[in-house]
């Protein structure tokens, strides 16, 4: 495969389906995608293994933004990502998120709140009374505050996501390859080829690295240090005898999570930092539910006191640990060779804004619709991160 081409892309996912659709789409750009992907299977990759979801409750003007053009574009996915006159239906309920304060985080929840309407996000503060009388199934002891999205945010099938990207980008003329990149060849400053495991060569006119948690081997082979890491989050799913209707996605105050998922409810918790190891397997822990999980959603909802486990899994969070904030754009190191990693769970949501946004750069250099150069590479140099308060 000693070939050359225009963009190189290193991982197919969704971040890398949506970068090559992007590219392929624009009228000014007539030249040759590659996308690489390690495991066409997909079997272990974030966009199959997340919980799937967007919301707009960001404490970040960036990433706000980022999730407004995100649900315009996945309520529009039928026709964008059409193809022979088959619509792409990736389940998008717009369910909204529902965070929950302590008195103490009361504070930052209502300077979010500011941030989020000030940018046009549909998103309510409610008391403990207006939580219990939209949601009498809620206990609300100990909370002094919700934030609830009244449209906007929701959840969705991200595997269908990446497949519709996938699928509409080879409609357009970009070829998915399985191989694993290794490393790459340099002239100069610049990337001039791509070299991967099988021994082939690949040239390049730029290279997109959108590999999820195999991007910092990738970047190091060029001098990046990148601050990502990667983390085992596990989903547990289950049952109800009692109903809970209406339930939105209600984040607890612990970081405990919950949503509804076809007839029943999928869940699961983000530790803190002190108790959140770089890990590589998929070994599913049950006593995080019994232990840590359920009794905070039992003691929130009464109604999951009687519930019924079901399956669960686990994927991994390429978690940027400088500020939980994607890593975009041009490297320092080599100009032709653009960033796309370190999403901290929040890829799925951010895959239509940031695939548009790398391809304005790749075809005019320069963001055109959304700029977003706030997640640029310059800030991890100049030690100033952008710091993102609401991780889920």
């Amino acid at each position: 495969m000693d070939e050359a081409y225009d963009v190189v892309i290193v991982g197919g996912a969704v971040m890398g389906a949506s970068v090559a659709y992007h590219l392929a789409a624009d009228p000014a750009f007539s030249g040759r995608v590659l996308v690489l992907e390690q495991d066409p299977s997909y079997r272990f990759c974030a966009s199959a293994l997340s919980a799937g979801s967007i919301r707009q409750q960001y404490s970040s003007a960036i990433n706000v933004a980022i999730s407004r053009a995100g649900i315009a574009f996945l309520r529009d996915i039928g026709t964008l990502l059409e193809v022979e006159g088959e619509r792409p239906e990736i389940g998008l309920t717009e369910g909204g998120y529902l965070f929950l304060a302590s008195p103490a985080q009361v504070p930052a929840m209502r300077r979010s709140n500011a941030l989020q309407r000030g940018l046009g996000a549909d998103i309510a503060l409610l008391t403990p009374d207006a939580l219990a009388a939209r949601f009498p199934w809620l206990d609300t002891d100990g909370i002094a505050l919700g934030s609830l999205g009244l449209s906007g945010e929701g959840w969705f099938d991200g595997f269908s996501l990446m497949q519709a990207f996938r699928r509409k980008a080879r409609a357009l003329g970009v070829r998915f390859v399985q191989a694993q990149a290794v490393g790459f060849a340099r002239d100069g400053e610049r990337i001039a080829a791509v070299h991967t495991a099988a021994g082939a060569r690949i040239g390049c006119g730029a290279v997109v690295i959108a590999a999820g948690t195999g991007a910092p081997a990738l970047a190091r082979a060029v001098g990046i240090d990148l601050p990502v890491h990667c983390r085992k989050r596990m989903v547990f799913t289950f049952t109800c005898a009692d109903p809970v209707p209406d339930c939105p996605l209600l984040i607890e105050p612990s970081g405990v999570y919950v949503r509804p998922e076809g007839r029943g409810f999928l869940c699961g918790f983000s530790p803190p930092p002190e108790a959140d190891p770089d890990c590589t397997d998929f070994e599913i822990d049950p006593t995080l539910f019994e232990d840590r999980i359920w009794p905070v959603l039992a003691a929130r909802i009464p109604a999951f006191e009687r519930i019924r486990p079901g399956r669960a899994w686990a994927g991994h969070y390429d978690l940027n640990i400088f500020d939980a904030n994607a890593i975009l754009g041009p490297a320092p190191q080599a100009p032709n060779l653009l960033l796309c990693s370190g999403f901290s769970g929040h890829g799925l949501q951010q895959a239509p804004a940031v695939g548009r946004g790398l391809a304005e750069l790749l075809v005019h250099g320069r963001y055109r619709t959304l700029d977003l150069s706030p997640l640029g590479y310059t800030r991890l140099a100049q030690a100033r991160p952008l710091t993102e308060t609401q991780v889920v």
